[in-house]
Parts: structure tokens; C-alpha cells; sequence
């Protein structure tokens, strides 16, 4: 750069040096900021939430009145978080929804980059079909679909079903690789039947593994089993079983984590918020927040969380509370 070109550039004061910035599309380091570049320790925007299957499910069934699957592709109840703003992040990474399919009815395939997950809360007769491979949809079992995978659903039962869905939406959106593709057929075309499946995880086997389980060493988190899904890496899918009367030592950690209840009813602490939960409820803890339960009756509790993608990107922490 020429000395008459350092000249022209050059400012007078530092107010016309950072407007000169500005025209550039530059912005310096130094400036106050309302959200600073970086902060003392995690503090995440969204806060802790309860939502109760009760309510929801009620819910569910005046929607299955009311629409079909020809007029919603998926008859779900997204959790927002509730903060002004937020539309659909039930955490930060993580999107989770209650759905409902009434009997006879098919939702149609396609298939989407996020990943996706279910824990079934009622269900004797569904199934699911994933790459064209069906499988049955349980109460008890979870059941995975892998982004770019094709999958659909049905119901050849008698009662209506119920379940929760867990996908990493907001990520997607975070990162921006979002793709979503409906199946030129509409219906995709079963090519195998299958009881057992890498796509499914049995009631059976879930309550085998947390019956050979042991409770953690410092009790935080209980007996608990991991359920491998190596083709959704940025998910960590676990069930905790919790003993009447079991409380824990307080902690937390820097993943944002939904707990699904199974089996059973209790209270948790997150953070300032108490909250009851029984059978089919669904309660968030963000990243960092304090997190303590209080188990009234035996209790079986899905815990799914963004763990996995903190540990890969070495941003997790893990601190016991008093």
C-alpha cells in the first residue's frame, strides 16, 4: 500500500475512524456492546419449562376431531420455550413436540437433514416405517430417524396414540444446512418387516438394561442407560430409572437437557423453578442451570440433551451444587 493510500485512509479522530468502519463493514473490537463478544460463564436466553401431558393430551384429542392428516402432514403441539421472541426452540438446540395419529390414519414420508427421535407415551398398533423398512411403534419403546432418512407413520390399532418427538430443529437452523423433502409417492413403499430394528428400542429392552444398571457413584443421575445412535451424532439419548423416595445431588452442566417422564411422578428443581411431574410430562433444563428431583413414586424418565455435541466440540462442564 502506496503512503498516499495510508493517507486517504486515515481518520482524524477515533469517531471518524470508527465511521469509516462502519462504511467498510467493519467493526471494531473495542466497542461497548448491549451483548458482549464474551462473558464470564454459559448463560443461555431460554429458561427452564413444564408442559403437562395431561393438558396436552386433551388437547390432542379435540385436534384429532377437528383435522386430519390430509390437512396437517403431522398432527403435533410444538413446546416453546416461553420467552418473547422464540417461536419454535424448545431449547436451544432442540425442538420437541406432542403428536397424536388416530387409527387407520397414515402420515405421509419425507424426510428432512435435522435429526429426529420418539418416545411413545400410548401406543398398540402403530409403526413406523424408516429407508422402507417397518417396524412397530410401542407404548415404551423410542424409536430414531436419522436426518435424510425417509419416514412415515400409521396406526393399524383400535385406540388413538400418543407420543413425544425430540429433533434437533434449532441447530439446523443455527448452522443453516436445512433440507426437507416430501416422498414423490406420498406414502413410501414398505420393503422389509422388521420387530427389531436399529431404528427401534423395545420397552423390553429398555427395561431389561435399567434393571443390570447401577445407580451412578455420586448419585446425580441415577441408575441410567444410554441408548446408542451413532447416526445422530449432535442427540444424546438416555433413561434414567429413579426409586420412590430418590433425590439427587444437585448439579449442573453445560448441556441443554428435556427430561420425558415414563413411568412415575416427582419434583425437580431447574434452576428457580419447581415442577411437578407425572406420567408423560416433559420439563427442560438449559445449559448451566441448577438441576435437583424428588422422586414421590418409582419412576422411569427419558433425558434427551445436546451432551454428545458439547463433548465433541469440548464445551462441556459438569459442576456438583450444593
Amino acid at each position: 500500500m502506496t503512503q498516499g493510500m495510508i493517507r486517504e485512509l486515515s481518520a482524524g479522530t477515533l469517531p471518524q475512524l470508527e465511521q469509516k468502519l462502519s462504511e467498510a463493514n467493519l467493526t471494531p473490537g473495542w466497542l461497548k456492546r448491549e451483548k458482549p463478544l464474551v462473558w464470564k460463564e454459559m448463560r443461555s436466553e431460554l429458561v427452564p419449562a413444564h408442559w403437562s401431558y395431561r393438558v396436552a393430551r386433551k388437547h390432542m384429542v379435540e385436534a384429532a376431531r377437528l383435522l386430519g392428516t390430509e390437512q396437517a402432514e403431522r398432527r403435533n403441539f410444538i413446546m416453546r420455550n416461553p420467552v418473547p421472541g422464540n417461536d419454535i426452540s424448545t431449547l436451544r438446540t432442540i425442538i420437541c413436540a406432542y403428536q397424536t395419529i388416530l387409527p387407520g390414519e397414515k402420515a405421509m414420508s419425507h424426510r428432512h437433514a435435522p435429526h429426529a427421535m420418539r418416545i411413545l407415551l400410548e401406543s398398540k398398533g402403530g409403526y413406523s416405517i424408516v429407508n422402507g423398512e417397518k417396524h412397530p411403534m410401542e407404548s415404551g419403546d423410542i424409536v430414531l430417524t436419522p436426518g435424510g432418512c425417509w419416514h412415515g407413520h400409521g396406526h393399524e390399532g383400535q385406540e388413538q396414540a400418543f407420543w413425544v418427538d425430540g429433533l434437533d430443529v434449532p441447530l439446523t437452523h443455527l448452522l443453516e444446512p436445512m433440507f426437507y423433502e416430501p416422498h414423490p409417492e406420498r406414502w413410501e413403499t414398505v420393503t422389509a418387516h422388521a420387530q427389531e430394528s436399529p431404528m427401534r428400542f423395545t420397552w423390553t429392552h429398555i427395561r431389561d438394561r435399567l434393571a443390570a444398571a447401577s445407580p451412578d457413584c455420586r448419585s446425580h443421575f441415577g441408575a441410567t442407560i444410554e441408548l446408542p445412535a451413532p447416526t445422530m451424532p449432535t442427540l444424546a439419548i438416555k433413561v434414567s430409572q429413579w426409586p420412590k423416595g430418590w433425590h439427587n445431588r444437585p448439579f449442573r452442566h453445560t448441556a441443554n437437557t428435556v427430561y420425558i417422564v415414563m413411568r412415575g411422578s416427582g419434583r425437580s428443581l431447574v434452576g428457580n423453578q419447581a415442577f411437578d411431574w407425572e406420567f408423560g410430562d416433559t420439563f427442560t433444563a438449559p445449559g448451566w442451570t441448577r438441576i435437583s428431583h424428588q422422586v414421590s413414586d418409582d419412576a422411569i424418565v427419558c433425558v434427551l440433551s445436546d451432551e454428545n455435541l458439547m463433548r465433541w466440540t469440548r464445551y462441556y462442564r459438569f459442576e456438583e451444587m450444593e
